[in-house]
């Protein structure tokens, strides 16, 4: 079930998103994140994409990191009409919302710690070490930074720190232990909507069966 409550609302706000996208798609960005919050789902990424026609494609998921299509449906019926009043593109655009879908970009802390070991693609705003891009294992979190275990350094220098507000980009790279993983994922969570359902027809058979109770009588 789609949890909208303040509550919820309220602990979404708390984790912002450290890596950001610019210009056109921040704009964008400002208008749809409080609408997505307040559905329940955490905004991923914005993107407006001038290739074939403009696209403003709104990457969203819940935050255990699940997408499905009817959520992808619940959004985007939810942000049509507020980006039609605030008419942040000068020009005609088709709306796309999406799941982050296995190599997903990692755009807030919690994100990098949930896929500790697995493997990742940088691309950094902030030099590091006299480099902008980095691939490797992902060790951890210390502070705001990402630890990397690299591909392609030198002997003794296979570990960096890389400060995470510092990211251009972060994406997971696809593996078949990442595909193993969702697949696993999508498993329990069928289990767990399966179990929902014989959940809900056993309350509804016992409410049917409830005897009724008789309206008590004046005098009696």
């Amino acid at each position: 079930m789609l949890a909208t409550g303040a509550a919820q609302a309220a602990e979404l706000e708390e984790e912002p998103r450290l890596i950001v996208e610019p210009g056109l798609s921040a704009r964008v960005a400002a208008i749809v994140e409080p609408v997505v919050r307040d559905l329940g789902y955490r905004l991923v990424r914005v993107k407006v994409s001038g290739a074939e026609g403009c696209t403003v494609q709104i990457m969203a998921d819940r935050p255990d990191g699940s997408m499905a299509v009817e959520d992808c449906e619940i959004i985007s019926r939810a942000l049509s009409p507020v980006l039609d009043v605030a008419d942040p593109i000068d020009r005609a655009y088709r709306l796309e919302v999406s799941s982050p879908g296995l190599d997903r970009p990692l755009v807030r802390k919690s994100d990098f710690e949930r896929h500790t070991g697995d493997r990742v693609r940088i691309e950094m705003e902030v030099p590091v070490a006299g480099r902008k891009r980095f691939r490797g294992l992902l060790l951890g979190i210390e502070c705001d930074s990402a630890r990397l275990r690299c591909d392609d350094t030198k002997e003794g220098e296979t570990e960096v720190l890389l400060p995470i507000e510092d990211m251009s980009e972060a994406k997971l790279v696809f593996t078949d232990a990442l595909v193993a993983e969702a697949l696993r994922r999508e498993k329990a969570a069928k289990r767990e909507k399966r179990a929902a359902k014989r959940e809900e027809r056993r309350m509804e058979r016992q409410f049917r069966h409830r005897p009724q109770r008789s309206a008590d009588r004046g005098g009696e």
